[in-house]
């Protein structure tokens, strides 16, 4: 068993990353939406999230508390330079998670389903390790 301080270190990340995570998939999908529509609106997110209208107004509210988004009332929403920074950072990591699972043998589909959770727990040292192999294996 890990040391008392390890463990409760660990488990602390863990609870850091589900809190980050949501986010994390909203920004994702902001960007998505504005590069493929030119438009993010609360309507398509909560559609492409399987979520309600209003869980999705709240997390946008969030976003724009944590500096990520701005919105304003029937235009949608829109990303700040943190916010993209963060998009362009979380897709990195699930197209490098998506390609370590599919180099491993499963198939593409369930990898890209099972990168949308593994993306927001792997470390930096973990994804480093993840595209150092797949550079290797090149």
């Amino acid at each position: 068993m890990p040391e008392e301080a390890t463990q409760a270190y660990r488990f602390g990340q863990a609870r850091a990353a589900r809190s980050e995570a949501m986010l994390e998939d909203y920004v994702e999908l902001v960007a998505d939406l504005l590069a493929s529509g030119g438009e993010a609106r609360a309507t398509d997110i909560a559609r492409r999230l399987g979520v309600s209208h209003a869980a999705v107004i709240k997390s946008i509210g969030r976003l724009k508390r944590s500096g990520l988004a701005t919105a304003n009332p029937y235009r949608g929403v829109f990303l700040t330079e943190e916010g993209k920074a963060l998009a362009k950072r979380v897709r990195r990591r699930h197209r490098i998670v998506v390609d370590l699972l599919v180099a491993v043998g499963v198939p593409i589909e369930s990898a890209e389903s099972d990168a949308e959770g593994i993306e927001h727990f792997v470390s930096e040292p973990t994804l480093g390790a993840f595209e150092k192999y797949l550079l290797d294996k090149r």
